[in-house]
């Protein structure tokens, strides 16, 4: 879980000013001020050209349980609709917006979505208002009747961005541990509520874990406590005194705020990346470019992301631009400024030894990430962790606290508790570096990523390191974990362990479903950047056996908090799960028959012992 800044396309307005006009003099010829005058809240559909807020539709009556990926597959799979845009209000709601191109796409989208069933749900599709700009709306709330805005900045950038950085690092701990400690009695209460079937379970593991699922192990803390990150994504923008900044937005777009400020008072950025940021700020500040707006969409500098190395030095800047109508003959001069900028002495002093070049505009349909050009110099970094080399791309996941990683790492090993015989299966793997690290410990390990820069890294980090006993698959690991565990292969007397280490809204039900039915998985590693969003996989993991979920249930064993972003309240959180082997088809069959004999046995004593009691008593009668 990491304190970025969000960069959004956010709908267009008018000017922010606010104007004050005189009304018609009364009978007593004196001028009276109205109110001030209110910016159109919709004013960002003609402004910002093609917007898809026009062509929206509210669907309604939705289940309680649903996910993105779920309702995409239904809306543009199965009822083949050409969604631009889905507008999930929160997790359980039942109701959502989902955004057209055009009239004649929601008009048939209303018509194949109402009445429709799902998940035995009957849906309601009706056309819905577009929503209005969040700036403008909050401006015009908060506008005085002098018609000046009365906005307040409800909290410092130090305090938005590192919100404990006023304890002390132990009492930091102590409150990270707290949290933890919440999040699992939490998980308990789901448990309880979703599985009636696993009360008794989870009653006799409270009474043994302080009122908890599991037993949860103290904090393990980070090695480095101060300027820790090694990526940052820096917004570009204008402070309160209208000066160009390189930092992080304080506040948001929907509260009204746009100012971007300094992150020179943060504790967790080092000097290294800070200098960087300070660099770029001084090229921003002499182009003859503007920064962008997300207000009025116009501008080019959007977005600068800084990556270090804690074992090489390197630093990797991947400046990002919105091009507008810029003819590719004025993009070649810029990009070539900026080469002679970051390659400047000052530059080399701080270590830059990587230069790329993003363009940031909207998502066009199918496209996950924003294109990079290589521009200068080392195509990636290196990092290192458990002596091992990794190579890391400008887009590639990778831990954002290198020596608290390693601790992670070692504490996913511990719990693992591999052998010789032992297949990984390492979801979600990035560049490799939990599988690379698990590798001397275990038979092999195989890994699944979507994103296909990170599978070469991976790949590449293996070779780079000798290791042979790793391969990694690119794709979506909802569609490849049954074929990872084919390809496993896993025999008698060898067992299989997966590793999670999904994005911070967790897995999708496919993959909890693929894990527990794979054949011979009894151990399973979940490691989460955001525990509290985790506990609704956790729960799926300890459902009964059903239908669709025909392997036993996972449950929870142990739980270790690491702290990989101190002055943060985020904390990663590892949970063991463990459940007993399944037995192969053969043995499964044999018990099925022995069962099946003594109920026939059973049956035939009493009908025996039925025909002896009437002989008894017809004795007796004579």
């Amino acid at each position: 879980m990491e304190a970025e800044p969000v960069i959004a396309a956010e709908p267009a307005v008018e000017d922010s000013k606010q104007e004050v006009e005189k009304a018609v003099p009364e009978d007593d010829g004196k001028p009276v001020e109205s109110a001030p005058k209110k910016s159109d809240e919709f004013a960002y559909l003609d402004a910002a050209g093609f917007s898809s807020e026009r062509f929206k539709i509210e669907i309604k009556n939705l289940p309680k349980y649903y996910g993105i990926n779920e309702m995409k597959k239904l809306l543009n799979v199965k009822l083949s609709l050409a969604t631009n845009k889905i507008k999930i209000m929160r997790p359980g709601c039942p109701f959502l917006f989902v955004c057209f191109r055009d009239d004649t796409e929601r008009q048939a989208a209303i018509k194949a979505i109402d009445g429709y069933t799902w998940k035995g749900k009957k849906l309601q599709a009706l056309e819905a208002k577009p929503s209005p700009d969040p700036l403008v709306k909050r401006r015009n709330e908060s506008t005085k009747p002098d018609g000046v805005v009365s906005v307040k900045k409800r909290r410092t950038l130090e305090e938005s961005v590192t919100a404990l950085a006023y304890l002390s690092y132990e009492d930091q701990l102590k409150q990270k541990q707290s949290e933890m400690h919440n999040v699992l009695k939490g998980f308990g209460d789901e448990v309880w509520k979703s599985c009636p079937t696993m009360r008794s379970y989870v009653e006799e593991m409270r009474k043994l874990n302080d009122g908890l699922p599991c037993k949860l192990e103290e904090i393990r803390g980070s090695p480095q406590v101060d300027g820790y990150r090694n990526k940052c994504e820096f917004s570009i923008g204008k402070d309160g005194q209208g000066e160009v900044r390189v930092g992080f937005r304080v506040g948001s777009y929907s509260n009204g705020f746009l100012e971007v400020e300094s992150p020179d008072k943060l504790k967790h950025i080092s000097e290294k990346m800070k200098s960087t940021v300070k660099l770029f700020e001084e090229f921003v500040q002499k182009s003859e470019y503007e920064v962008y707006s997300p207000e009025t969409y116009k501008g080019y500098f959007r977005q600068l992301t800084v990556r270090t190395s804690n074992a090489t030095g390197q630093v990797m800047v991947v400046i990002g631009i919105h091009p507008q109508e810029l003819e590719e003959e004025k993009l070649s001069e810029l990009r070539s400024s900026l080469v002679s900028w970051f390659t400047s002495e000052k530059a080399k002093e701080i270590g830059i030894s990587s230069i790329y070049f993003q363009t940031i505009e909207k998502f066009k349909s199918g496209q996950y990430a924003h294109p990079t050009t290589h521009l200068w110099g080392e195509t990636h970094i290196i990092e290192e962790i458990h002596g091992l080399k990794f190579r890391v791309s400008p887009q590639a996941f990778f831990q954002i606290n290198t020596p608290s990683a390693e601790i992670l790492y070692q504490t996913a090993i511990d719990l693992a508790g591999t052998t010789k015989q032992t297949s990984i299966l390492d979801i979600c793997c990035g560049t490799g570096t939990i599988g690379l690290c698990f590798a001397k410990h275990c038979k092999q390990v195989l890994g699944v990523e979507i994103v296909a820069e990170a599978i070469a890294d991976a790949t590449h980090n293996a070779k780079e390191n000798g290791i042979e006993n790793c391969k990694f698959y690119t794709g979506n690991a909802d569609d490849l974990i049954t074929s990872l565990v084919r390809n496993a292969n896993v025999q008698k007397d060898e067992d299989l362990v997966a590793i999670v280490d999904p994005p911070r809204a967790g897995l999708h039900i496919r993959s909890i479903t693929q894990l527990r039915n794979a054949r011979g998985l009894n151990r399973l590693i979940y490691v989460s950047c955001s525990p509290q969003s985790a506990v609704k996989n956790w729960a799926d993991l300890m459902r009964p056996r059903s239908k669709v979920m025909r392997g036993g249930p996972f449950m929870p064993k142990r739980a270790i908090p690491v702290d990989l972003f101190p002055h943060t309240p985020h904390a990663e959180l590892i949970v063991l799960f463990e459940r007993e082997p399944e037995q192969d088809e053969e043995e499964e069959a044999e018990q099925k028959k022995d069962e099946t004999e003594k109920v026939e046995e059973k049956a035939e004593g009493k009908v025996e012992g039925g025909d002896k009691a009437a002989e008894v008593v017809a004795e007796e009668k004579v």
